[in-house]
Order: C-alpha cells, then structure tokens, then sequence
C-alpha cells in the first residue's frame, strides 16, 4: 500500500471510530478497554493526541513521567480523558486527515495505533467496527517488522501465522490462521485474538504465549 493509501486509510478509521464512539452511553464510556488499567474514554482520548504532539510537549509528558514511556501514555490518555465526552469526539473526528505523527513514528505507526485501538474499544462492548483486511494487513506488517513494544518475532516466530483474508504470512512452524485483524491482534499481544484463530499450532501457541489451555477461562 502506497502512502497516500495508507493516509486515507488511517483518516477513514478515524471518522468510522467517531461515529461508533457518538453511539455509546455514558456507561459504555466508562467500561473497560481491552487494554488493561484504560478505559474505553481513555483510549479514545489517547487517540486523539499523536496529531498534536510536538517535540516539546514530548519532552515535557516524559519528565513528567520520570522517563517511564508506558506511565507517559497513561498520564497523557488519562488526562485527555477528563475532556467531555462529545469534545473527545470532536477532536477525533477534527484530526481525522492530520498527517502529524508523534516524534520518531511516521503513518504506518499510526495506521497500527489506530487499528489496534479500534478494536480495543469495540470488543469490550461486544460490538464490531470494520477493519478493513488491506488496511489490516498493513498495521501486521508493522507490527511484525518492530522490535519494542511487542516483540511479536519473538514471541511469535516458532508459528506460521497465515491472514486467510489477505494472504498475509509471517514466521515459520505450526500454522495458525485468521483474519488479519486478529492476526493484528495477537501481534500487538491481545489474548482475545485466540478466539478467532484456527490451525494446527493455535492449541500450542494459546498454551505457550498466553499460558492457555483449553479449559482455561477466556
């Protein structure tokens, strides 16, 4: 996918995230996220701040934060949290077509936020908001190619991991297949990801990564 593409894909998410975030109640705002310790306002807040980082403001949040990159995003999400929440999706929506990324990331970075977070905010609430596979396939290839955060190599390299939308194909083994955007998932290290994934290494890769068994609670 072409940069360009990538741009509107990541403004098209934005704007389908607005809209389904103008349907939720004042309960849905306040129900956990899949990430742990946010909320679904938290990460919505969250996405809302990479197209108004500077550099300067960067280094401020990170003192702030005595240099703990994961207490920064918390302080600065929790803090753009206490927006109302018809302001949070304003914003959303105002910085949809922003091409402003947070200092050292650039547009595939933040198609991976975007699309990571989207789901982090659906799923709880047992609802769905479309991932498009293409666009999927592009945040995987992000994911797989970092080191830090998700180490998604090494944690997963022992799998042949197969997006049976897209085609999409990493690391070497047992097979484990799936959407793309639970490929996505699994990738960026969200253990629900394994309730849409099949193949002859999915038992073994829930037991190894996630420390699941079959009759594990999900």
């Amino acid at each position: 996918m072409e940069t360009e593409q990538v741009w509107s894909e990541i403004e098209a998410a934005r704007l389908r995230l607005a809209d389904f975030l103008d349907t939720l109640s004042p309960e849905d705002w306040e129900h956990p996220s899949l990430c742990s310790g946010w909320r679904v306002r938290d990460v919505a807040a969250h996405l809302t701040l990479a197209p108004q980082t500077s550099i300067g403001r960067s280094m401020v949040d990170f003192a702030k934060a005595r240099g703990n990159f994961n207490r920064l995003v918390l302080q600065t999400a929790i803090r753009q949290a206490d927006l109302p929440t018809g302001e949070i999706v304003g914003l959303l929506r105002s910085l949809a077509g922003s091409r402003r990324t947070p200092p050292g990331t650039g547009p595939l970075t933040t198609i991976l936020d975007v699309l990571t977070h989207t789901q982090d905010i659906s799923q709880p609430l047992g609802r769905e908001i479309e991932v498009p596979a293409a666009a999927a396939r592009v945040a995987a290839e992000r994911a797989w190619s970092m080191g830090w955060p998700f180490h998604a190599r090494k944690r997963l390299g022992g799998f042949r991991l197969v997006g049976t939308d897209t085609g999409w194909t990493a690391g070497a083994g047992p097979v484990v297949e799936g959407p793309t955007s639970a490929m996505l998932q699994l990738l960026t290290g969200r253990s629900e990801a394994l309730e849409r994934l099949s193949g002859d290494g999915a038992a073994d890769l829930a037991r190894k990564v996630f420390g699941r068994t079959e009759n594990s609670p999900s």
